[in-house]
């Protein structure tokens, strides 16, 4: 993240994502595939580190192995090769981010779901500060219920960012900079939708 001043003066947190060049490499047609989409690939590769079978698929969109995949559904018609840029994002106000979350391993309740802990460490409290406390009920239902928010892994989830601001598209560096902050860490791979 960063920050840019606005027309008004005001210091405005911001995200800059690089949006592109990304390149058609396959098609999906309604009478072949079920259903109408594009595929777009994002960040070359080496040759080696693709397989063969991806490696069809690059060779017959006539371009270099691309790192990172993924399906959109356009309205506009393109053809395989086709160079998709940033500029498509000029005439849009509000894009909707697709990351994965940072990562941060096992954690407790207090963190991962906010619990307030035990509180004094009076009445032999002295040792369980920071535990969750009495999770399951008397001898009916005799069991602990699904989903009970307990310790566990925390992050590395999948999360979607609606409705962010477009503040700046530089096409020259293929830059969109969007109000406020995205899901991942620093140079992590981000899907943007209309």
């Amino acid at each position: 993240m960063t920050s840019v001043f606005s027309a008004d003066g005001k210091n405005v947190p911001c995200t800059v994502i690089e949006a592109g060049p990304c390149v058609v490499t396959q098609v999906k047609t309604v009478e072949k595939d079920g259903y109408k989409a594009v595929q777009l690939g994002f960040e070359e590769m080496k040759e080696k580190s693709a397989t063969k079978p991806m490696l069809g698929v690059f060779k017959k969109a006539g371009t270099t192995p691309k790192r990172h995949l993924a399906e959109f559904k356009f309205d506009e018609e393109y053809n395989l090769g086709d160079t998709i840029s940033v500029e498509i994002f000029n005439e849009t106000s509000f894009v909707d981010v697709v990351g994965i979350s940072k990562g941060k391993g096992f954690q407790g309740v207090m963190k991962r779901h906010g619990f307030g802990g035990v509180g004094q460490s009076t009445h032999g409290q002295d040792d369980r500060a920071r535990k969750p406390g009495s999770i399951g009920a008397c001898s009916y239902p005799a069991k602990v219920f699904k989903g009970m928010r307990m310790a566990g892994q925390m992050g590395g989830d999948r999360i979607t960012t609606q409705n962010l601001k477009v503040l700046k598209v530089i096409p020259e560096n293929n830059l969109i900079i969007v109000k406020g902050s995205v899901a991942g860490c620093n140079g992590s791979t981000v899907i943007i939708n209309k």
